[in-house]
């Protein structure tokens, strides 16, 4: 089974989770473009990173979920942070450095989120419509949320659209 990013539920809300998220490394790319196509280009990026595309030629397992984040509150952004998340325990400083200037490594401190689930296809519609709810149920609650809103995919593409597991998820100011 693939390893998925660490975190305990704090609350269970009618329509979303507060979770801590523990500390990780993350490898991003950073791309402009439509949604519908950055996360595949960076994907190849990031494959090639954990498939011995470092300086150290060095294997990493592949974990869950991809990520795609914005860190404005303009959905009209074209900026988008593609990562993969490093397996638990992983260090900034015992990670490998890529090859490929377009990776970049990041250290993540353990972060307070709200997360919303969802199945089916996380198209770029579908996820503003939850996104949009997300936040309003947050603010309902009086939870002040970051700018920054994540698209967490944990299915290839491939899986049928009605099978595929995928998360909203917004920091916590």
């Amino acid at each position: 089974m693939t390893q998925r990013q660490e975190f305990t539920v704090i609350r269970t809300y009618s329509d979303f989770e507060l979770r801590q998220y523990e500390p990780c490394v993350i490898a991003e790319v950073k791309l402009s473009g439509q949604y519908s196509t950055v996360g595949s280009q960076a994907f190849r990026h990031l494959f090639q990173y954990i498939s011995q595309g470092n300086k150290t030629s060095q294997k990493i397992a592949m974990t869950a979920p991809v990520i795609a984040a914005q860190h404005t509150d303009h959905s009209n952004s074209d900026d988008w942070y593609i990562s993969f998340v490093m397996p638990a325990g992983s260090t900034f400083e015992q990670m490998p450095h890529p090859n490929d200037p377009e990776v970049t490594l990041r250290a993540l401190d353990s972060q307070m989120c709200v997360a919303l689930s969802f199945r089916g296809r996380a198209t770029q519609e579908k996820s503003n419509q939850l996104i949009r709810e997300l936040r309003a149920a947050a603010a309902k609650e009086n939870i002040a949320l970051s700018s920054e809103t994540r698209i967490c995919r944990f299915d290839p593409p491939f899986k049928p659209g009605i099978l595929q597991y995928n998360e909203i998820v917004i920091p916590l100011i």
